[in-house]
C-alpha cells in the first residue's frame, strides 16, 4: 500500500518550485498534484496518454477539444490522449490531482 497526505503533497509541491509533482508511477498510470494560481495561464499541451482530472479545490473553466465546463471541488474531467485542453478563467487557486494511463513520459 502506498498513502498520500494532500497537505504534504501541496507543500512537497511547492518547495519544488513546480507546479505540478508527479507522486505516484505505477506499471499502469501515474499520479500527480497540478496547481494553478487564480488569473495564472495553463501551459499544457495534449499528452499521449488518458488522463482524468480531479478538482481537490479551486474554480476555473477547461476547454477540452471544443467544449468547455465550468469546474469546481469535486468536478472529475476526463481528456482523451491527444486532444487540447487548458485550465482557463482560474477564479481561485486551482489544485488538481492528475490521473495519467498508461504511465506520463
Amino acid at each position: 500500500m502506498k498513502a498520500f497526505r494532500l497537505d504534504e503533497l501541496e507543500a512537497e509541491r511547492a518547495a519544488n518550485d513546480g507546479a505540478y509533482l508527479q507522486f505516484l508511477r505505477e506499471r499502469n498510470m501515474s499520479v500527480g498534484l497540478y496547481a494553478l494560481d487564480a488569473g495564472s495561464q495553463d501551459p499544457q499541451r495534449p499528452h499521449q496518454q488518458d488522463e482524468v482530472y480531479f478538482v481537490v479545490s479551486g474554480r476555473a473553466a477547461i476547454t477540452v477539444g471544443m467544449e468547455t465546463t465550468q469546474v469546481a471541488r469535486g468536478s472529475v474531467v476526463y481528456v482523451p490522449a491527444g486532444v487540447a485542453h487548458k485550465f482557463h478563467h482560474i477564479s481561485e487557486d486551482l489544485r488538481v490531482l492528475v490521473v495519467f494511463s498508461p504511465p506520463e513520459s
